[in-house]
């Protein structure tokens, strides 16, 4: 049985940084896309960032890119998202997530087949 688990989130003020974790377990991930989204109160579920497991190339929304970085732990069997300078507006309930791999990154929620349960992320300005 697939089990992700995010940990890390919490309050921050803007412009400090936060690192979520992801534990991941139930089968080899080798083969699959990690990605993590985020959600805000009355908003879509948005994509973040993505990783490639077994080469470690990765993805990232516009919004995050250069503050954001995804990474993993092959060791850990855990995929890392280091937040940096940090907003009000990237407040959300914060999501990890696992695709089987394809050609190119998946964004969109609905196309991942396995999800944690979520960390809140909380920016104050």
């Amino acid at each position: 049985q697939v089990q992700l688990v995010e940990s890390g989130g919490g309050l921050v003020q803007a412009g400090g940084s936060l690192r979520l974790s992801c534990a991941a377990s139930g089968r080899t991930f080798s083969s699959y896309h990690m990605g993590w989204f985020r959600q805000a109160p009355g908003k879509e579920r948005e994509f973040v960032a993505a990783i490639r497991w077994s080469v470690g190339n990765t993805y990232y929304a516009d919004s995050v890119k250069g503050r954001f970085t995804i990474s993993r732990d092959n060791a850990k069997n855990t995929v890392y998202l280091q937040m940096n300078s940090l907003k009000p507006e990237d407040t959300a309930v914060y999501y990890c997530a696992a695709v089987r791999a394809a050609m190119a990154f998946r964004v969109v929620a609905d196309e991942y087949d396995y999800w944690g349960q979520g960390t809140q992320v909380t920016v104050s300005s």
